[in-house]
Formats: structure tokens, C-alpha cells, sequence
């Protein structure tokens, strides 16, 4: 019975061993690839375009890609009684502005003034944010190993803005303060969202959410500019909207989401600090940006602070809940 059974065991372990690998390279590769549209975007502005023709691009290309996953959830969810009600929808609407458009916009518009590394180093600043939400608005406590480590990643920040502002230029203050915008837009979706991917599940909310965001995209460019705009652009500007919505954009979301599947939210989520440090080498490998030595530690200081915030139970906003 023991000898028919170590077999058994043995394979389970194989196979448990096998789905943890694959998580982490899902949820490596995810931070990487999410982390690098900054340098697509970069990339872009060299041919003319603003970040609103960057963003409406990114949107729309990846637009049939989320329509899909969202039939194929939305089936998935009518199989198991959870589709959406009228308040649901409502609440998507107003999570699709914050989440995706408001915070992809303020995000794009930011990277016209700031290195890609400093970008990815404030959005990284989610989880604090988040925190303090919580402290705001929902009343949670905050332990005083909390506080520390917030201010440790503040400080980070700070130390790698000033060498920006050395290195860069005054620009680097509007770029900060933009970027931190979307930080915090998107830390507001993030704190609202926990009920609904409770009820719905995170891809039938994420898809559900882009699409709402696309719509607020092409509304706000069609407001603010012709349509023909988008039109005659340098084929280069369509490529990299192309790579910017198929691997910067979907494959990320469907990547972590499957890290989550075989890690756990917490594991997954651990695996986001390799998209700050990625960036720090990659901007200067694609865009040439400069790396100095101060900007390495604020980076380290930054990473160490949000990695003491988002470990399990730390949070006051609990994002692994949602």
C-alpha cells in the first residue's frame, strides 16, 4: 500500500514543483513585459506623437483582444450564476476611468518628461498607496513597521528625483507629479475593486474594465482632435502600439493571472519588483538614458520599503482579498 503509494506522492510533487516553475516565469515574465511599455512609448514619441495618441492606439489595438477573453469570461460566469448586475456595471464604469484611462493617460503624458526608470519607480509606489487609502477612507490602522517602511519608500523616491532633476532637467518635477497621478488613480481601482473580483473574478473584470476605458479613450481623443490624426502615422508608431497592446498590455494581465493561479496572489505579486529594476537597465540598453550610482540605491531603498509593505497580512487595504 506505501510502495503503490510513494509513487503517487512522488508525482504529485513533481508536478506541484513543476506548476510553482511556471508561475514564476508567468509572473516574471508579466512584470517585464508590463514594465517595458514605458519603453514602447518612449520609443513612439521619437516619430511625433503625444501620449494621447499613444494611449489611444494601445487602447484600441488591444481592444478586440479583451472583448474576446470577455465573452469567453462572461460565459464562464453565466455557467456559474455570476454575471454582473446594473449596480456591477455602474461600478466598472467608474473602475474603467480610474484604472485604465485616467491612470494610463496620466501615466503616458509623465513619461514625455521623466526617465522610464523613475516612471515604473513612483507607480511601483501602488502599494503604499493603497495602504494609505485604507488609513483615509476606511479607517484601517497602520502599525508602525508600516510607517516606517512608507517612509523608506518615500525617501527612495525622493533621492532618485532629485538625480533625476541633476541629471534631466526642472521637466522631471511636472513628469513626477503626472506619474504619481496615475499611481494613485490606479491604487483607487485597486482599492475598489476587492468586492467586485470577489463576485465576478479579476478577468471578467479586467476585461469588462477595458473595455469601459477604451471607450473613454476614443471619446476623449475624438473631443480633443481628429480622428484622421490616427491615422498616416510612420509605420513604426502603428508597430509599436501593436507590440504595446499584445505584449505589454494583454499578455501581462493574462500571464499574472495565471502566476496567481499557481503561486497565490501573494507569491505573484512579489515578483512585481523585477519591473523597476528591469527598467533601470533596459532604458538605458533601448533609450540610452543614464544610470548613476544614486539612482541604483534609491532603487534598492524603494524596492526594500514596498517589498516590507506588500508582504502577506501587511496591508491595511488587503489587495490578496479581492
Amino acid at each position: 500500500m506505501s510502495a503503490s503509494a510513494s509513487p503517487l506522492a512522488e508525482s504529485g510533487v513533481i508536478a506541484a514543483t513543476r506548476a510553482r516553475r511556471i508561475g514564476i516565469a508567468l509572473a516574471a515574465t508579466g512584470a517585464v513585459l508590463f514594465s517595458a511599455k514605458a519603453i514602447l512609448a518612449k520609443l513612439q514619441y521619437r516619430y511625433g506623437v503625444d501620449s494621447l495618441d499613444v494611449l489611444a492606439l494601445r487602447m484600441g489595438l488591444s481592444l478586440p483582444l479583451f472583448l474576446v477573453l470577455g465573452l469567453r469570461e462572461t460565459r464562464r460566469a453565466k455557467a456559474r450564476g455570476a454575471l454582473p448586475t446594473r449596480r456591477d456595471l455602474g461600478l466598472i464604469a467608474v473602475l474603467g476611468v480610474l484604472g485604465y484611462y485616467l491612470s494610463s493617460l496620466l501615466d503616458f503624458w509623465g513619461l514625455e518628461y521623466v526617465p522610464v526608470s523613475l516612471e515604473r519607480l513612483i507607480l511601483f509606489l501602488n502599494p503604499t498607496i493603497v495602504l494609505l487609502i485604507g488609513l483615509f477612507a476606511y479607517g484601517r490602522q497602520v502599525a508602525a513597521r508600516e510607517w516606517i517602511a512608507l517612509a523608506v519608500c518615500y525617501a527612495g523616491v525622493i533621492l532618485v528625483m532629485v538625480e533625476n532633476l541633476r541629471v534631466e532637467g526642472d521637466h522631471v518635477l511636472l513628469g513626477s507629479a503626472l506619474v504619481l497621478g496615475a499611481a494613485v488613480s490606479y491604487a483607487l481601482y485597486l482599492a475598489m475593486s476587492g468586492e467586485l473580483v470577489k463576485r465576478l473574478g479579476s478577468l471578467q473584470l479586467v476585461a469588462c474594465a477595458m473595455v469601459v476605458s477604451t471607450a473613454a479613450t476614443l471619446i476623449h481623443y475624438l473631443i480633443a482632435r481628429d480622428a484622421a490624426a490616427l491615422f498616416g502615422l510612420p509605420w513604426q508608431v502603428y508597430a509599436f502600439a501593436a507590440a504595446n497592446a499584445l505584449f505589454c498590455t494583454f499578455l501581462p494581465v493574462t500571464f499574472t493571472m495565471a502566476a496567481v493561479s499557481r503561486l497565490g496572489a501573494g507569491s505573484a505579486a512579489q515578483f512585481s519588483v523585477i519591473g523597476p529594476v528591469s527598467l533601470v537597465f533596459l532604458g538605458a540598453w533601448v533609450l540610452g538614458e543614464r544610470i548613476t550610482a544614486i539612482q541604483l540605491i534609491g532603487t534598492a531603498v524603494v524596492l526594500g520599503g514596498v517589498v516590507l509593505v506588500s508582504r502577506p497580512g501587511a496591508n491595511s487595504v488587503p489587495i490578496e482579498r479581492k
